[in-house]
């Protein structure tokens, strides 16, 4: 077709001229196969959707395939009444999905949109805006403009100049336009117009607007589209085409086609072309080199509409081909005289290597390929560089070439930024406001135990338990390993104490065992009274259990061995209280109570007192017992490795047992405390178990509202405080005389009841 005037009606003449051969009796009485032109084995067709289809109107009725070479047809896209269509232009959806990686690659989020106000715009800006949305990407403004008839209506004058005004003018810096040569002439004109004021765009091109025609005309400077990406058809440089486009003109009929073309780019005129001879100086020669030329004026690169074409040919000499070698060997000698409707079959898919050597695959009636995303660097001079950007696959592959992309010298900011608002940093996340687009939100830091390292994060991240957010909230640390260690301050001190204390009472045994048959020692029970030390002594050994990294045995031992020891303790106290009690009555005339002075008793008491507490250890072993624990949410920043008490119930059930045995022998002690002092420990008795009881009454607070290896140290500190008091209060008054008063150690001191 020569030129249908972007008439639809003209297009179906046309095609019909094409089909038939005596146009005078279509005319009259329609189509006749009798007078059908059936030499024609293709067509290949299709810069408009609605050519397209006036065609494959006429086409389709006489089973002709059709090839489609525009990038844009999805209305035709599974029409039953266009069988017989193949597109050798890539899917629609390849585009919009470029688009949006491109976006998403310079993190552009605030765009605008411009397409044709037909079938074709309409079905693209839908694609691409619901792609957008799922992207996170806005469409502040879209528009839809129509064909170049309506330039000169005032109503489309109005709507082109609020376009100007709401999308030009603003601060959106990005621009996706979609529409043929035809739909975007007026945008073209309202550029040319104002490009003198015109802020930097960038422009985001499809396959359908081949720009540089309407530059080539002079209608917009080329300064306007300088840094434009636009989508091109995947192709391979063809070999010989250049040598082609140097000596085609040589052919006499397509002179006749190229005339208008030739005269016009090399301002001379043909001798049948009576008009361009009065105008011109000079005459066409038809050898002039087209390289000379501008790129907008003629591009010497084929272009991806031409490059469909080229395969459209291809394809249809495969299916020739295919039909030929498919007949016995003694019919290929004839002449080759195929219906057209025969090659349907073959060409809904077929497999070839085109004459670039690109290999070429038609599925289903439609070509697999990719589309190149061009860079444009536009000169003064109108020439241009196209260096290739990105590419996109059929597969939906987004792919960097990895080159420097040139921006248009107007930008304020380079690279520049298209977003409604400022980005959230690291460590905020984004926040919805209510009225507004999302793509207009606020930042919001991230939460207390969260972090986010992107900008513009959708929502903050929880580190892995064993890391925590930095004080900006931009990434995760490593989580401090936190534990009562022997080589820590705190530690050293306990541990120091633990010994100090350990070795004091290793004296107080020495010191008893040196003066074993002296009268004092006698007089308070040798034996429950070593038993007593030796407890002392393992209680305070007992707490270093406490102290160092946690282990499974450590964790076993150290409840229930202090838990058992200190019990053991409390019982000889009880023990000790007890027999002054029925000492003090023995010595009372007629008394029965002189039978139950003796070791039995007293070893009774410790082993009953002190069973019971095994036995609750055990019963807390055997069900829920204390195990290593890593608390990760405690403390900010650290990992708590403690043990868990198993059952906190058989914790408190340990506790209170010592309790109840501390309160029995301070009430007797307490209750004993003014009988006479040659046989009355009970008044040290009585304020050891005070210090006791407040020590472990004091602990309870402390424990329950201290976090990390404090609680350790709290219980640690209460074993030293208690057992100290102990220590102390009963012993010191003894060694004491022992050491430093002996002359009060003596028999006649005591039956004298002289105060020691």
């Amino acid at each position: 077709m020569y030129d249908n005037l972007y008439d639809e009606k003209m297009t179906y003449d046309i095609m019909l001229d094409l089909l038939f051969t005596q146009q005078e009796n279509v005319q009259k009485n329609g189509p006749n196969r009798k007078y059908m032109n059936e030499d024609v084995f293709a067509v290949i067709a299709g810069l408009n959707a609605k050519n397209a289809y006036q065609v494959a109107t006429v086409s389709s009725v006489f089973k002709i395939p059709q090839f489609n070479f525009g990038a844009y047809e999805s209305t035709l896209r599974g029409t039953t009444d266009v069988p017989f269509l193949y597109r050798m232009s890539p899917r629609e959806t390849l585009q919009p999905i470029g688009i949006t990686q491109l976006l998403l690659h310079f993190r552009w989020t605030w765009v605008g949109l411009i397409v044709s106000n037909d079938d074709d715009g309409e079905s693209f800006g839908h694609i691409l805006t619901s792609l957008l949305l799922q992207y996170g990407i806005c469409v502040a403004h879209q528009y839809k403009v129509g064909e170049s008839k309506y330039v000169w209506d005032e109503t489309y004058h109005n709507y082109m100049s609020k376009l100007y005004t709401e999308l030009f003018l603003s601060e959106i810096n990005v621009v996706i336009v979609s529409g043929d040569y035809n739909s975007m002439s007026g945008l073209q004109n309202l550029m040319g117009r104002n490009w003198e004021i015109n802020p930097g765009k960038v422009w985001i091109i499809t396959a359908r607007w081949d720009f540089k025609q309407h530059i080539g005309l002079f209608v917009t400077p080329p300064e306007t589209y300088k840094g434009a990406f636009s989508f091109s058809v995947h192709k391979k440089p063809v070999p010989g085409f250049h040598e082609f486009l140097g000596s085609f003109m040589s052919d006499k009929p397509v002179i006749r086609f190229f005339m208008d073309f030739w005269s016009t780019a090399f301002v001379c005129y043909f001798y049948e072309d009576s008009f361009s001879r009065c105008s011109q100086s000079k005459m066409c020669t038809g050898k002039e080199k087209l390289e000379y030329l501008s790129e907008y004026t003629f591009d010497m690169d084929m272009t991806g509409e031409t490059y469909g074409i080229y395969n459209a040919v291809y394809a249809v000499a495969h299916a020739l081909h295919a039909i030929h070698e498919s007949r016995p060997r003694r019919d290929r000698i004839e002449q080759l005289n195929i219906p057209s409707w025969q090659l349907n079959s073959i060409l809904k898919n077929i497999h070839f290597n085109n004459g670039a050597g690109h290999e070429v695959l038609i599925e289903y009636g439609e070509v697999s390929a990719g589309y190149d995303i061009i860079n444009w660097i536009i000169f003064h001079n109108f020439s241009a560089i196209k260096p290739k950007f990105a590419s996109i696959s059929p597969n939906h592959e987004f792919t960097l070439t990895g080159i420097d992309v040139v921006w248009n010298d107007r930008h304020k900011q380079i690279p520049p930024s298209s977003r409604c608002v400022e980005s959230c940093h690291h460590g905020q996340q984004r926040m919805v406001q209510e009225g507004k687009p999302s793509c207009c939100y606020g930042c919001n830091p991230c939460p207390e135990d969260m972090f986010s390292n992107e900008t513009d994060a959708v929502h903050c991240l929880k580190c892995p338990e064993d890391q925590y957010p930095n004080r900006n909230k931009t990434k995760c640390i490593q989580k401090v390993l936190s534990f009562l260690a022997y080589h820590e301050p705190l530690g050293i001190v306990l541990v120091v104490l633990a010994i100090f204390f350990a070795a004091l009472t290793v004296l107080v045994i020495h010191i008893f065992l040196k003066s074993w048959t002296t009268p004092i020692v006698k007089a308070n029970n040798r034996n429950l009274t070593c038993v007593l030390l030796a407890s002392i002594l393992l209680c305070y050994l007992s707490s270093l259990l406490f102290i160092g990294k946690p282990g499974k045995l450590g964790c076993l031992l150290r409840q229930t061995a202090f838990g058992i020891i200190f019990s053991v303790v409390v019982s000889c106290v009880l023990a000790k209280t007890i027999m002054v009690v029925l000492a003090f009555l023995a010595t009372k005339p007629g008394n029965s109570m002189r039978k139950w002075l003796g070791q039995k008793v007293v070893t009774s008491i410790v082993l009953f007192c002190s069973l019971i507490q095994v036995g609750i250890c055990i019963v807390w072993l055997l069900t829920s017992p204390p195990i290593p624990n890593a608390d990760m949410h405690s403390q900010a920043g650290h990992i708590i490795l403690e043990c868990n008490e198993g059952s906190i119930t058989m914790f408190y059930c340990v506790l209170g047992y010592l309790g109840f045995l501390a309160m029995i022998s301070f009430t007797v002690a307490f209750l004993a405390r003014k009988l006479p002092d040659t046989f009355n420990e009970a008044k040290f008795i009585t304020f050891s178990m005070l210090v006791f009881c407040s020590v472990w009454i004091s602990f309870i607070p402390g424990y329950l509202s201290t976090k990390g290896k404090y609680i350790v140290a709290v219980e640690v500190f209460a074993i030293l405080a208690s057992n100290t008091g102990l220590l102390l209060c009963i012993f010191l008054p003894k060694c004491y005389i022992i050491v430093l008063r002996p002359d009060l150690n003596t028999r006649k001191v005591l039956i004298e009841k002289k105060s020691y």
